[in-house]
């Protein structure tokens, strides 16, 4: 660019209003202070760009051929001035989350209420996913911030920071009333027909991790995507679910279903708010700080 904004400034406000008197009053200068702001600006484009007229000023063939130019540009900076403010001031922006099921259901949900009640016009957006998932969108930046739950294997240079605690259980169906009321050592598991989620979540790298552990291992019988089937699963007799209790927590209510403890019980795990390092967004910010509080 040849010439400083300001001297734009003057010249869209001079040639919008036909007066150097009267630009010089809309930008509370002098009139000798506008002068010299056009003469400046006509010399480094290197062309005149007003005429003199009885009535004030006109603009040249080489005037009218900038002004458009120059004022849409004043008019997208004041718009984006604009738009800055009304984020800043959190009466705009957007938001993007990243969150399993689980944790989307369990904790987040909540927090998402709170935050639209307080700033309606933030539009937010949950990118729903495993754990794995989750990470690789923050690290892509795809995503302000995740809520994932442990183990976290491979989550980069992100902050991670515990919120809330889950815990994974066994549950069946009354068709497996024999197993109701005393602890199952993890060994019979091996046994019995076993639901569980796919292998590509962090829940069931925690609990084969916990079965390895004991010198055990887990064979489902089948792999589900989602925790609720699971439990529609276990309802239906097909074998036993091993799901976030959280999740189970109605049907064990209702009596569809209940808890089988286990010997050992699996240990409980944490919800982890992953947050990038770089700097979030003035909405994002405000959505962690309500969250993090």
């Amino acid at each position: 660019m040849k010439a400083s904004l300001d001297l734009y400034r003057v010249f869209v406000s001079v040639a919008r209003l036909h007066s150097i008197t009267l630009a010089a009053e809309e930008l509370y200068i002098s009139q000798p202070a506008v002068s010299h702001s056009v003469a400046r600006l006509e010399e480094a484009l290197g062309c005149r760009l007003f005429a003199r007229t009885p009535r004030g000023v006109r603009l040249t063939s080489e005037g009218e051929t900038m002004y458009p130019y120059a004022a849409a540009a004043l008019e997208q900076l004041a718009l984006g001035e604009k738009k800055l403010t009304e984020q800043l001031g959190l009466e705009s922006g957007e938001i993007c989350v990243g969150a399993s099921d689980m944790t989307l259901q369990f904790f987040l949900l909540p927090y998402l209420e709170r935050f639209h009640t307080l700033y309606p016009k933030i539009k937010i957006s949950v990118t729903n996913g495993p754990t794995p998932e989750t990470l690789r969108f923050l690290g892509e930046g795809t995503i302000d911030f995740g809520v994932v739950s442990q183990p976290v294997t491979d989550g980069g240079d992100c902050i991670l920071t515990p919120v809330g605690e889950i815990r994974d259980i066994f549950i069946a169906s009354r068709r497996f009333s024999a197993l109701e009321g005393k602890p199952l050592p993890l060994a019979e598991l091996e046994h019995l027909p076993v639901i569980c989620l796919e292998k590509n979540t962090s829940t069931r790298r925690y609990v084969d991790a916990f079965f390895a552990g004991c010198g055990a291992r887990l064979t489902p019988e089948f792999e589900l995507a989602t925790s609720d089937l699971i439990v529609q699963f276990a309802e239906r007799s097909l074998g036993v679910g091993c799901v976030v209790e959280a999740f189970a927590r109605r049907a064990i209510a209702e009596g569809t279903v209940f808890r089988i403890p286990t010997e050992p019980d699996i240990p409980p795990r944490q919800i982890c708010v992953a947050r990038s390092r770089r700097p979030a967004s003035k909405a994002a910010a405000a959505l962690l700080e309500l969250i993090l509080e």
